[in-house]
């Protein structure tokens, strides 16, 4: 591997510090009794502390120097004093350790006193320092000049996302949106738990991947010899604990979808699911909508939230609208009483894409989702859906072709999806075969027959209502984020390539003499392929410039050579 110049140095001064004495990573715990946050809400001149932290900025002047360090909390201005750190003759720890072997991004721990310097900015002066943890790597810290504007900020979104610890540390809004993740998940529990229902835990492999109608991840689990599969929802496994007699629970449950990936959709996300018994749809609308805006007003104190350009109300009570009235409104096109041929030949003429494997409800689907779902910005319950889109719903009290369903759109997408359940188990077996035949017909994504979820039902259910609702979304929304990777700590991402280091045959297959093939690889061109693909005078320029740097006793290159090379 490659080591930038930066990155040798740093491993030259965690030489150095082991020659001096000092353990760059000590085992011992540090007793940490202060945070940077407490120490500036609440100042007391004089008070001696002790905090931790990663140096993130240093500014050297003689022998007096200012710093920060960043802890958990934010971050506090350090004043390092030669004559304080080093009471005695030797002032190695202070011309040495701090002014040459530390840098930024290094942990250390510090002692001192808090003072407010003549600006008035809280200040720990350093009493004593400890290296805690070295840094190998230099941080990509932003630069802020003198008008207020950010340099070299870290925003390139694929850097971000894979190393999202480097993230947290530079972009503090980023630690923020995760802290306020946690804060939301919290407040749902919390109101969850003020009703007694109980928080479970169920399968994530799975025999049959039900509850959803999604393309499932396959794995195998070699001592069984079976196929397994990533749950692509939870519902299936907790309704058999409505049976077993619970009447509430719920579960924050990561669920596995082989599809597409796009801003709002990533291969493994949160959803939390909860079943209620004896209760229909429209109790848990009014549940849903009093769950968000107590969760809203618990985490921000207000329901009112900016997204992107429009503003939208977590204020009960929500709009509500039925899916038939919606097309309706938005398409003219009354999707009551229309056979599959009909919606076929609308959805054609309409220019909604499909194929013949779509049934009934997988194309009323795909109208409502590209003429309507993005009409919705504030939160609007839609209601009442064709039985066919809905095989684990109840049929509709007073209209036995629709269901009794809804979905939560908030800013033009799906947030919350609930029924009145079905806990009839012939009806249910019914709608299990209708969906066996859709798979028949090439739809990878029809549910499979749950046997044993059938028998739970013949056991009886009491009548229940359920919810799922994606805490990602919620979270994208509460925090103004237009991407679904801005609200996981670890999004899915191609996997990364890495360096293992040069092929030096491969080189000298190019003809390179020999006394450069190992120069070639640390000057930064990691194999054949990066230095075909560069300009002979930029190699030109770049080696004979790493030879001078590194004073090589080996002769310049011309650039005859190096042609002779790209040509070979």
């Amino acid at each position: 591997m490659v080591h930038s110049e930066q990155e040798i140095i740093r491993r030259e001064s965690l030489k150095k510090l082991r020659e001096y004495g000092i353990e760059p990573y000590p085992q011992s715990l540090y007793p940490v009794s202060d945070f940077s946050d407490e120490l500036i809400s609440n100042f007391e001149d004089g008070k001696e502390v002790c905090v931790a932290g990663r140096l993130v900025r240093r500014k050297i002047q003689g022998k007096a120097s200012f710093g920060a360090i960043q802890d958990s909390k934010g971050k506090i201005q350090v004043y390092f004093n030669r004559d304080e750190i080093c009471e005695g003759e030797d002032k190695s720890l202070y011309n040495d350790v701090f002014k040459k072997w530390l840098d930024l991004g290094d942990f250390i721990g510090i002692k001192g006193k808090i003072f407010k310097t003549q600006v008035g900015e809280i200040t720990i002066l350093v009493k004593e320092f400890t290296l805690l943890a070295k840094s190998l790597k230099p941080l990509p810290l932003p630069k802020i000049d003198k008008e207020g504007k950010v340099h070299d900020a870290f925003t390139d979104p694929e850097l971000r996302y894979r190393q999202r610890y480097v993230d947290l540390i530079v972009n503090n809004n980023v630690k923020t949106t995760f802290i306020h993740r946690t804060k939301i998940i919290n407040a749902i529990r919390d109101f969850f738990n003020k009703q007694d229902y109980l928080e479970v835990e169920t399968p994530i492999l799975q025999p049959i991947p039900g509850g959803a109608a999604a393309r499932p991840f396959i794995t195998h689990h070699n001592a069984l010899d079976v196929d397994l599969y990533l749950r692509i929802a939870n519902e299936l496994y907790l309704k058999r604990l409505i049976v077993g007699g619970f009447e509430g629970v719920y579960e924050f449950s990561k669920d596995f979808r082989n599809e597409g990936m796009d801003r709002t959709h990533n291969p493994e996300f949160t959803v939390l699911e909860i079943y209620v018994a004896y209760k229909d749809y429209n109790w848990m609308m009014d549940f849903t909508e009093e769950m968000i805006e107590s969760a809203a007003l618990n985490v921000f104190g207000t329901t009112e939230f900016k997204v992107g350009e429009n503003t939208i109300s977590f204020k009960r009570p929500f709009k509500r609208q039925s899916m038939r009235d919606a097309i309706l409104e938005h398409t003219g096109f009354d999707i009551k009483d229309q056979t599959e041929e009909s919606l076929m030949e609308w959805c054609k003429q309409n220019n909604i894409e499909v194929d013949s494997s779509m049934g009934k409800g997988k194309l009323i689907d795909e109208i409502f989702g590209e003429k309507c779902e993005h009409n919705y910005i504030q939160p609007t319950f839609i209601k009442d859906y064709p039985i066919e889109m809905s095989p684990l719903c109840k049929k509709h009290r007073e209209d036995e072709t629709l269901t009794e369903r809804f979905e939560l759109m908030v800013n033009g997408k799906e947030l919350a999806n609930a029924y009145t359940e079905l806990n009839d188990p012939i009806d249910q077996r019914e709608r299990f075969q209708d969906q066996l035949k859709l798979s028949e017909k090439g739809d990878d994504e029809a549910m499979y027959i749950d046997q044993d979820f059938l028998r739970a039902l013949e056991y009886g259910m009491p009548p229940t209502s359920g919810m799922g609702i994606g805490i990602d979304r919620l979270v994208m929304l509460m925090t103004n984020q237009s991407s679904i990777q801005e609200v996981l700590f670890f999004p899915q991402m191609k996997p990364e390539k890495w360096d293992t280091g040069p092929d030096l045959e491969a080189f000298k297959a190019m003809g390179i003499n020999e006394l450069w093939v190992e120069h070639i690889y640390k000057a930064g061109f990691t194999d054949t392929d990066a230095l075909k693909s560069t300009k002979p005078t930029a190699i030109h320029q770049k080696l004979n410039g790493y030879r001078k740097k590194n004073k090589l006793d080996i002769p310049a290159l011309q650039l005859e050579e190096i042609q002779d090379w790209l040509s070979a």
